[in-house]
């Protein structure tokens, strides 16, 4: 529960809340779209580069310091972006969003709940990501009111402060790094050496997990690399989308209000289908529910191109929600079921600094189509590469055999 906590409070951090503040930013102080959004970009992309250092911090202080920190230095980083008042404050302010919200924020749980969880894995990300589905519902809505009742900086300063109040304490009371450091096995299983906290040789919890896998040795395997593929395209096109999203129904007639209904819709969706997809995963291989998952994209995509009513648009924010609770649970599941628990830290940290670097490479895109066409429809189509690519990856990353590395 502590862990979906912190998915929850990545939210300022998170795109879904960020696009309620970009037409503020340009109407006051006149920046263009293409400016916000090569700034915003820029930012994404060496958070994302420094996120490799932060998996490796969490493998060697673990994730109870690791969340304090971070939430604590988040929290001020929320302080920083309501006194902006020049590009380069934007610029800084935006590094550090992207990484501790979106980024440190979004790892330090994921490894957290792996490190807990082996047979119930599955189910344990899905109440994990309910977190993350409600920060999406509701972060969209509530930064709405709070800027139109107030104004943007107080929003910033609301969630500086919620995280100092609400998620540090939590965090520092309620976490501990391992189930061995409390006596106990993965899933919550008591150990018969109860003052031990080492990991329990010869566990039938720890047979069935996955070898553990240092980084240089999944480096090696195909499955990491086409892994990696399937993280940074559904970043890339999910942030284009939701950075622009307002934007984008307004060249289609449709309201601010109707795009903010949509980023909650998709969230409420994605809660029951972040359970099925944790069902899933425990049942079939992680890369074929991929596979499903770009397929839907590329309707998605599709789909954006002829959303001009709004039921149309509460179809495409039902199906978004549909691929972003399969999509949320697959890509967090797949690294510890194929390369297991030890230094998930520094493996899935390399998982993350690419979907932020994928989330980094979505909004400019979008943002220089606009301004040049005045329409989205040429960058919508050009898009659908990605997910194809996609395709292809998931089916190439099937889970990986140590042992045939060593005889390699």
């Amino acid at each position: 529960m502590i862990a979906g906590l912190g998915v929850f409070f990545s939210g300022p951090g998170q795109t879904y809340s960020n696009s309620a503040f970009i037409d503020a930013y340009i109407t006051d102080f006149g920046w263009s779209r293409s400016q916000v959004s090569g700034i915003y970009s820029a930012a994404t992309l060496v958070a994302g580069l420094i996120m490799l250092f932060v998996g490796r911090f969490i493998d060697r202080f673990g994730p109870r310091i690791m969340m304090v920190s971070i939430g604590t230095i988040f929290a001020i980083a929320c302080f920083w972006n309501s006194i902006v008042s020049s590009i380069w404050m934007l610029a800084l302010g935006f590094f550090f969003i992207r990484l501790l919200g979106q980024g440190s924020m979004s790892l330090i749980p994921n490894t957290l709940v792996a490190q807990w969880f082996i047979k119930k894995r599955g189910l344990a990300f899905s109440i994990m990501t309910l977190g993350s589905f409600l920060s999406a519902m509701l972060f969209p809505i509530v930064n709405t009111w709070l800027i139109n009742t107030w104004d943007w900086r107080f929003a910033w300063q609301f969630w500086g402060i919620l995280l100092l109040v609400i998620f540090v304490p939590i965090a520092l009371f309620g976490v501990r790094n391992r189930p061995e450091d409390m006596g106990l096995e993965p899933d919550g299983f008591q150990s018969k050496q109860a003052t031990s906290v080492k990991p329990l040789i010869g566990s039938p919890f720890i047979k069935e997990a996955a070898e553990d896998w240092t980084l240089s040795e999944a480096r090696k395997t195909k499955a990491f690399w086409a892994i990696l593929v399937c993280v940074g395209i559904p970043a890339m096109v999910n942030t284009g989308i939701t950075f622009h999203i307002i934007s984008i129904f307004g060249s289609n007639e449709l309201s601010p209000a109707v795009a903010a209904t949509v980023l909650s819709l998709m969230a409420v969706v994605g809660i029951p289908m972040s359970f099925v997809s944790g069902f899933i995963t425990d049942r079939i291989p992680t890369n074929y529910l991929l596979t499903a998952i770009f397929i839907i994209e590329i309707i998605l995509l599709l789909m954006l191109l002829v959303t001009s009513n709004f039921i149309i648009a509460i179809l495409f924010g039902t199906v978004w929600g549909i691929a972003n609770g399969l999509e949320r649970i697959a890509l967090n599941v797949i690294w510890p079921n194929y390369f297991g628990r030890r230094y998930i830290g520094s493996i899935n940290g390399v998982g993350v600094t690419i979907g932020v670097i994928g989330s980094s490479l979505g909004p400019l895109p979008f943002g220089i189509g606009y301004d040049l066409f005045h329409n989205y429809t040429l960058v919508l189509l050009i898009t659908l590469v990605f997910p194809v690519i996609g395709v292809i990856s998931s089916l190439i990353a099937k889970k990986p055999d140590k042992s045939q590395l060593i005889s390699n």
